[in-house]
This record gives C-alpha cells, sequence and structure tokens, in this order.
C-alpha cells in the first residue's frame, strides 16, 4: 500500500487521535466524520458520535454524505428531535467534544462561518451558522479543523463573528458552559489553548515545517507553547482503515 497521503487524509489521521478517551462527540459531516469515524475504529472504541439532524449513536453501514443522510437512521442508538437535540443533549452538557469548521478563526478561538468582507456588502457569503453558536457555547470543549493555514484564515480580527468563544461571550455578558476551542488542527500544526483567558499557541508540527513558516502563516503573534513537538505521521495502519474502511468511496478524502 502507499503511504502518500493527502492533506485530507493527515489532517483526519491527526483529528482522530486528538479524539482519545472522549465519550462523546457532536460531528460535521466532512473532515470531522472522517475523524470520528478512524477514532472510533482507533484510539476511541466507546465513541458516541452525535449528528444535528438529531441522530445519536449512529452506527452507518457507510459514510453519510449529509446530516440527513438516511444511512444514519439505520443502526442508531436514538433519533430526537431538534427542541431535544439541542435543549437536552447540548445545552444539558452531554458533548464532550463539538467539531467545528469555519473560513476564519482569531486567537481566542472565535469563529467566522458567515461573511467575508463587510457585513451589508460582503465579497463572499458563506452557510452562516447553523448549530454552530449551541456547539460553541455546550460543549465542553470544541476542535476545529481547517484545510487552510493562512492570514486569511488565521486572523487577527474576525470580518464577522458567527460563534463566540467564552472570552467574547463574556463581555456580553454571557457565560458560556463549556471552554471553547481547545483544539485546531490545520495543515501545518496544531494550535491549543486551555480555555477562558488563554490564547490558541503552537503546540504541535507536522514534519518539515517550521516555526517561522507557522508564524508567517498566522495573523497574529502566534505564540509557541512550551513543550513543541513533532506530529507522528499517519501510519499505514491508520490509513489503510481510514482508505478502506472508513472513506473507501473517497466521499470526502480528496
Amino acid at each position: 500500500m502507499t503511504t502518500v497521503t493527502t492533506a485530507s487524509e493527515v489532517l483526519s489521521v491527526v483529528a482522530s487521535r486528538e479524539l482519545a478517551g472522549k465519550r462523546t462527540v457532536f460531528a460535521g459531516i466532512g473532515l470531522p466524520t472522517l475523524a470520528a469515524s478512524l477514532a472510533h475504529l482507533t484510539v476511541a472504541p466507546d465513541l458516541e458520535i452525535v449528528y444535528e439532524s438529531g441522530v445519536c449513536g449512529a452506527h452507518p453501514s457507510h459514510l453519510p454524505e449529509t446530516i440527513a443522510d438516511a444511512v444514519l437512521i439505520t443502526g442508531a442508538e436514538a433519533v430526537l428531535s431538534m427542541p431535544a437535540l439541542f435543549g437536552y443533549v447540548l445545552q444539558g452538557g452531554h458533548i464532550d467534544v463539538g467539531f467545528l469548521g469555519a473560513a476564519q478563526i482569531d486567537r481566542w478561538g472565535n469563529l467566522n462561518s458567515s461573511v467575508i468582507g463587510d457585513w451589508h456588502s460582503p465579497k463572499v457569503r458563506l452557510p452562516g451558522s447553523g448549530g454552530a453558536m449551541e456547539v460553541m457555547a455546550n460543549s465542553r470543549e470544541v476542535f476545529v479543523v481547517m484545510r487552510r493555514h493562512d492570514p486569511r484564515s488565521f486572523v487577527d480580527e474576525l470580518d464577522f463573528c458567527t460563534s463566540p468563544g467564552p472570552d467574547r461571550a463574556l463581555t456580553d455578558g454571557v457565560r458560556p458552559a463549556g471552554l471553547g476551542v481547545t483544539r485546531v488542527i490545520t495543515e501545518l500544526g496544531i494550535l491549543a489553548r486551555s480555555g477562558p483567558g488563554d490564547e490558541l499557541k503552537l503546540v504541535a508540527l507536522h514534519p518539515g515545517v517550521t516555526v517561522d513558516q507557522a508564524r508567517e502563516c498566522t495573523g497574529w503573534p502566534l505564540e509557541v507553547g512550551g513543550d513543541l513537538t513533532v506530529i507522528e505521521p499517519p501510519s499505514e495502519a491508520e490509513l489503510r482503515l481510514l482508505r478502506e474502511d472508513v472513506d473507501p468511496e473517497r466521499v470526502y478524502l480528496r
């Protein structure tokens, strides 16, 4: 088997490792689904995957293409209404990790998935929040997977704040239950923060990537954590599971 990997494969494997020891994950479609599915086969066999459509404990025969894909229903532990999912599961504090994506992120883990440019006359209009605000506020912690690590995505100031982390929410008098973003997995490495009051720092790099490269691609003065590590490349076993068991049809792997 070839060991040449794509960016999607690397991000999925690295993100899956971060789920070790976690019990419940609120996963979006795409890389979060790949990561959660691989973690279920490797580092987190008891992981329960929850989807925004209300499916809890999904056991699909193959990867879903949307959160409402019928393949998620068959064999699922439960299918809840939206009020039950958001009111009892999320707001009830039953999600260990919320997986989110974004177009922009700042040093405090605030996310923009609404517009690029001015709100009234944007250069790009994006899908918006969906359930991201609820996931940010109520998950114990949030992981973000970013395909691009560049100054347009890692910004000093968001064009628009779709999903405020705890620090920003507290300035408006709201006290979220969770820690906000604690991990950001990118093509260059991993950024991490402990929670409110802490900013994202570089804690790990992919082989061959330098600290200077990571700083040049980040729109704020990126600090380095005290114990910077080099990320172990995907193993043949991880790649085999990802390619042959998780996504053999290359639905999301590219």
